[in-house]
């Protein structure tokens, strides 16, 4: 199993509407960078969990944990003209833009704050903190762990 860590600002999706949505699972669509597509497309893997991180708020944090449980799905957005994420390079034959689905596996008890995360030494390595503004991130075990034991303080 690997370990992500997906950004959302919760004005636009929040961890709330993921456990609200049928079946508490959605599409993470809308990713609009060449590397986190290629993440999306070759790396996550059905089973795999992911850190649901609220992002450009007042105070962004690590809020639930999600799980995949589909990869290899065309972002639908990138299709529809109506979408401010249509790619008109983009088709259903040669798609441009690739998502997963994602289910809504259980909140944190508490939110572990970006401001906290920086304070660790064991997570000075971590992607979040290095290269921040990448919306679909791997985590370490070390680090899934460690954050993992912060939301129970």
């Amino acid at each position: 199993m690997n370990y992500w860590l997906l950004k959302s600002e919760p004005d636009a999706y929040s961890y709330s509407d993921l456990e609200n949505a049928p079946n508490q699972r959605t599409l993470w669509d809308g990713v609009r960078n060449y590397q986190a597509r290629n993440l999306l497309r070759d790396e996550l893997r059905s089973g795999d969990l992911a850190f649901f991180y609220h992002s450009s708020c007042k105070e962004p944090g690590v809020v639930g944990v999600c799980r995949i449980t589909a990869t290899g799905i065309t972002d639908p957005t990138s299709l529809d003209p109506a979408s401010d994420y249509y790619d008109p390079k983009s088709s259903a034959e040669n798609p441009r833009w690739i998502t997963v689905e994602v289910e809504a596996d259980r909140p944190l008890a508490r939110t572990v704050t970006l401001k906290e995360l920086k304070n660790y030494p064991q997570l000075e390595d971590m992607v979040l903190l290095n290269r921040g503004r990448l919306s679909v991130q791997p985590v370490t075990e070390d680090e899934w762990q460690f954050i993992l034991g912060l939301a129970e303080q």
